[in-house]
């Protein structure tokens, strides 16, 4: 039942995926946070794994690449194809805000973008407001209240654009009270919201406008443990 970007086979896949966008995050997620893990697909260097959870819970993580061409791909592929139900990506992201700090986690309500993404949908004059599915984003808030973690909820923004020319581009969405950036946010939640299933982002803030010292490229991949524990123990939740 392969696709052409995943090398899987039905069932491979929990009906919950966990997905970071560099793929040995996520070898490192199922190493570290899962038992009894099967890889299940290396195509491209694309990793993805499923296993157990500490109380047995059953769940998958997978790579996404980076930007939203990406993880428009695997997201549709892993709804449509594998019998998922439920993506949450967990990734980086900058800070548009002064109170929002660098190892800050932020929960994406709603995504902004500056792609051309919803032209396929041929709605001329119209912007889509991309938001997360409320059920998971609640939980993941009441998860992170129970495990004492202190989380920022709202408004992100998926860029196309990582080196941008305008360097002051960002103090449009700051004043808009825009939380963070990143690349994948907005794909993620339109394809969920088409094909009618669920999908939440979870952010790690990794280096901010204004100034702080930024995550190492080692701390980006692996000192992530406040997100991914949050996002297990939200993805337990609607797991087998």
């Amino acid at each position: 039942m392969s696709t052409p970007h995943i090398g899987a086979n039905k069932g491979d896949f929990a009906k919950v995926v966990l997905m970071p966008g560099d793929p040995l995050r996520a070898k490192w997620i199922a190493e570290t946070f899962l038992h009894d893990v099967k890889e299940v697909t290396h195509v491209r260097g694309i990793l993805g794994f499923t296993g157990l959870t500490k109380n047995n819970k059953r769940i998958s993580v997978m790579a996404s690449g980076m930007g939203m061409p990406s993880i428009g791909i695997y997201s549709h592929e892993l709804y449509s194809e594998f019998g998922v139900e439920t993506i949450m990506r967990i990734g980086t992201a900058g800070s548009y805000q002064k109170d929002v700090h660098v190892g800050d986690v932020v929960i994406g309500e709603g995504a902004c973008t500056d792609s051309n993404w919803m032209s396929m949908f041929d709605m001329p004059g119209c912007t889509y407001s991309a938001i997360a599915d409320f059920d998971l984003l609640r939980t993941s808030y009441e998860v992170a209240k129970e495990k004492n973690k202190k989380v920022h909820v709202g408004n992100i923004v998926a860029s196309d654009v990582f080196y941008d020319h305008d360097k002051n581009s960002w103090k449009k969405w700051e004043a808009l009270g825009v939380l963070a950036v990143e690349m994948e946010s907005y794909a993620l939640y339109v394809t969920a919201a088409d094909l009618k299933k669920k999908a939440l982002c979870l952010l790690t803030i990794s280096d901010s406008f204004h100034g702080e010292p930024e995550l190492t490229a080692e701390q980006r991949q692996l000192n992530l443990v406040d997100m991914v524990e949050i996002a297990i123990g939200t993805a337990e939740k609607f797991a087998d």
